[in-house]
């Protein structure tokens, strides 16, 4: 096989080569060797391996005679036995420098380029091809030619350029096209030396005559061949560098692999075969399917050392995690449901009988929408129990959300998954927790939800809580919207007036009210003496408490709508007698008030009674507190002055604007009252109301301001064992107010029979059970004057002449 080596040396004096420098008689025929994938350039000097037995046989005559043969490129490569036809016309006479037998049996020969010719006919073909020929002479470039110069230096800079891209050619030849003076001869060499696809091209360059036209052809190639080299390093350097990093962690992989197989832990492809089969089990939508289809071929791609490989993980496992389709069974068995109510809560008629309407329609119907019910009272009365009665009732998950202090609206929405320590919120942690799709989920205290720079939780609380969107909940986390409308939610409040009116707007308002003193008892018996001796560990027989003494407990220890201070002072009382049982001391079962004194201390409360008629100007009130109802008593005085009004007791504007209101209604009335006008601008009123350190507010102490200022003008006594709530107005109208459950509870306790209301108002006594207003007597009014009418009595204290009299 005739082949050329990559680079051929100038200087060959240490293989014993005379390099011939003298010019050549061209021959009239010369004997031709046939070169594969080689072009043999005047001047050059190269190495020709020959294999082929018709070569060899001509090298070894040719060596031994003239020493002078014809190199001639074959026109395709894979002809092994090329004859005239398959060689190209223009070759270059070569002169074999020095024959090489090696150990092979094939030759090496040195072969120098002297000048070009081309075939003009055949002599034979056997053993070996002879041709006729002629020589075809370089037309050279004028000596002055400018053009020619600047092309050989831009050939030399383009060959320098190759060798730098090129670190697999010896550097040497870099010193070899620097120090080559004549530019014929370094065209002949850097085309030899160019590495191209095929020798057609160098081929081309061989034929060119003009020796100015060989140059151009030569920098064309010189160029085409930078670009390619250009673009070649920078795939093999990107390559190289993938390449490393790629043995780098392929090596580290497989280091941590063997650690871990020594330390028994699992490899991560366990785990994310695991999340598979369990998502081929998962009943989900099927846009959520295809989304954690796309997040597993996302992960299988990481390495699961990267940062974000914990991050991805964690991600699948939480929609693996969430409930999607599953829901449980609704236990549709409304007697159970009641009985279930009932046990758990004494009292709250109004929340029940909804539960069951609910459940009603859903046995009808098959499925229904859960309503959002918000249920806002006083504390300690039981609001966020009964999240969990319900529940139990309807056989669902329970899940309970604390809103108080909330001011980050990712805590409902979640954070975006890209942040690290991202998780979703809390809506979708509580589902995830309860492992179904219909919880039962109570939203605690949403009336303390606030808000500050990370935005507002209750804007973001409109969408959960709202039937018609909440079908298509996005949590920021998940990325995906999540089916929320069967969840039944529930929300407790103690204030609505501080719910944002947009989210109040979405919710069905249920009053949780105060307990009255009877219910309270009850409860006692029912609920919270058994559960604090069970916890306790004191037997029941070993404590009785009768209802006086939990009547006791209740009024003179506690003070409160609930029941929470109630239980707390019954724990006080279990634990008193569970100490004297360990102590294997004498305990009396059934406890009497005096005990109760012993046990708890003296009373913390004094019981609110009626005070009597004895004055004029005071009258018996009734107000609402989140603690419950309370009796409030209004005191008027009358000093000599210029008719200034004085109001005293830490009274807000609302209840002082009622004062104000009273005070011109007195006036305008006067002659209905039986006084003079005159007396008002001779007068100064003061009224008060007792407890200043206690503020109040409110315009439910109208009509009681009204009647203290008539009773005290008039000097009339109040009629003995009444209170009174409503609103006036300047003409006169009593309105309706609210808390009328907890007030009536109060009047009860101060021994009060005869309570003054609203005409209105009767709508909201009707509600009461009738066990717990009997011995009430109620007075609905529409007016001022029929409040007065009935609550002022003609017997007066004063003279009123006395009182009109002008003053000295």
């Amino acid at each position: 096989m005739d082949e050329n080596v990559d680079y051929i040396p100038i200087v060959v004096d240490d293989m014993d080569v005379e390099v011939e420098d003298k010019a050549i008689k061209t021959p009239k025929h010369l004997p031709l060797l046939a070169l594969r994938n080689a072009v043999l350039f005047s001047g050059t000097v190269i190495p020709i391996t020959v294999g082929r037995d018709k070569s060899i046989t001509l090298i070894r005559e040719v060596y031994n005679t003239t020493k002078l043969l014809g190199a001639v490129t074959q026109r395709d490569t894979k002809v092994d036995n090329p004859g005239i036809n398959d060689l190209y016309k223009t070759g270059t006479i070569a002169h074999i420098l020095k024959v090489i037998e090696m150990p092979d049996g094939s030759v090496t020969a040195i072969l120098q380029g002297m000048q070009r010719f081309e075939i003009t006919g055949t002599i034979q073909e056997d053993p070996y091809i002879i041709a006729h020929i002629k020589e075809r002479k370089d037309i050279r470039p004028a000596a002055n030619d400018k053009d020619y110069s600047v092309i050989i230096e831009s050939v030399r800079d383009a060959a320098l350029h190759i060798l730098k891209l090129s670190p697999h050619l010896p550097q040497e030849a870099a010193f070899a096209i620097k120090n080559i003076d004549s530019s014929e001869f370094l065209i002949s060499f850097i085309a030899w030396n160019l590495e191209l696809d095929n020798a057609a091209d160098k081929q081309q360059l061989l034929e060119i005559d003009r020796v100015k036209d060989r140059a151009l052809k030569l920098l064309e190639l010189l160029n085409r061949q930078v670009d390619i080299l250009k673009i070649k390093n920078d795939i093999q350097q990107k390559v190289h560098t993938e390449l490393n990093q790629q043995q780098r962690e392929y090596y580290l992989n497989s280091q941590l692999k063997t650690i871990q197989d020594e330390l028994g832990i699992g490899s991560s492809r366990d785990d994310l075969k695991e999340l598979e089969e369990k998502a081929k089990e998962k009943k989900w939508p099927k846009e959520v399917a295809e989304l954690f289809k796309k997040e597993m071929q996302k992960i299988e791609r990481m390495n699961p050392h990267y940062g974000d490989y914990p991050m991805q993980f964690n991600y699948l496992q939480c929609l693996i995690d969430l409930p999607w389709a599953t829901c449980s069974k609704d236990n549709l068995n409304l007697k159970n449901a009641e009985k279930i109510l009932d046990e758990d809560h004494f009292g709250l008629e109004k929340v029940k009988e909804r539960i069951l309407e609910h459940l009603a329609i859903i046995k009808l119907k098959g499925d229904l929408k859960s309503p959002i019910l918000c249920l806002y009272g006083p504390p300690g009365v039981g609001k966020t129990s009964l999240g969990k009665s319900i529940a139990r009732s309807l056989g669902r998950s329970f899940g309970r959300i604390s809103l108080g202090g909330l001011h980050d609206e990712a805590e409902i929405r979640g954070h975006r998954k890209t942040y690290i320590g991202a998780m979703p919120g809390r809506i979708i942690q509580a589902i995830k927790k309860c492992q179904t799709s219909n919880p039962v989920i109570i939203l605690d205290e949403i009336d303390k939800v606030g808000n500050d720079f990370r935005g507002d939780p209750a804007a973001a609380l409109l969408e959960v809580l709202d039937p018609e969107q909440n079908n298509s909940f996005h949590d920021n986390y998940l990325d995906v919207d999540y089916d929320l409308s069967k969840v039944l939610f529930l929300t407790t409040a103690n204030s609505i007036g501080n719910i944002h009116p947009a989210l109040r707007d979405r919710m069905e308002m249920l009053e949780v009210s105060g307990y009255l003193i009877e219910e309270k008892i009850e409860i006692a018996k029912r609920y919270l003496l058994p559960k604090q001796l069970e916890i306790h560990g004191v037997k029941p027989s070993k404590l009785k408490l009768p209802d006086e003494v939990l009547e006791k407990i209740i009024e003179h220890y506690t003070r409160e709508s609930g029941v929470r201070g109630l239980e707390k002072q019954l724990a006080k009382i279990v634990r008193y007698t569970g100490k004297k049982i360990a102590f294997d001391e004498k305990v009396k079962p059934t406890l009497t008030a005096s005990n109760i004194q012993t046990i708890l201390g003296a009373p913390k409360f004094l019981k609110e009674m009626y005070q009597g008629n004895d004055f004029t100007g005071v009258v018996t009130g009734l107000a609402w507190t989140e603690m419950g109802g309370e009796i409030l008593f209004v005191e008027t005085s009358l000093s000599r002055g210029k008719g200034t009004l004085t109001l005293t007791g830490n009274l807000g504007d609302v209840m002082k604007e009622s004062a104000t209101i009273a005070l011109e209604y007195i006036k305008a009335h006067a002659e209905q009252l039986g006084l003079q006008p005159e007396l008002f601008e001779r007068w100064n009123v003061h009224l008060h109301v007792p407890e200043g350190a206690i503020p109040k507010d409110g315009p439910s102490a109208g009509i009681t301001m009204a009647t203290a200022l008539a009773s005290a003008f008039t000097q009339r006594k109040v009629r003995k064992n009444i209170a009174m709530t409503g609103e006036i107005t300047l003409r006169g109208k009593v309105l309706p107010v609210g808390g009328i459950k907890e007030k009536i509870l109060a009047a009860k306790r101060a021994g009060i029979k005869n309570i003054v209301l609203s005409r209105e108002n009767e709508k909201d006594i009707n509600e009461i059970k009738p066990v717990y207003i009997k011995g009430l007597v109620f007075q609905y009014v529409n007016t001022l004057s029929d409040v007065l009418d009935y609550a002022l009595t003609g017997e007066m204290v004063n003279n009123p002449l006395k009182i009109t009299a002008t003053p000295s």
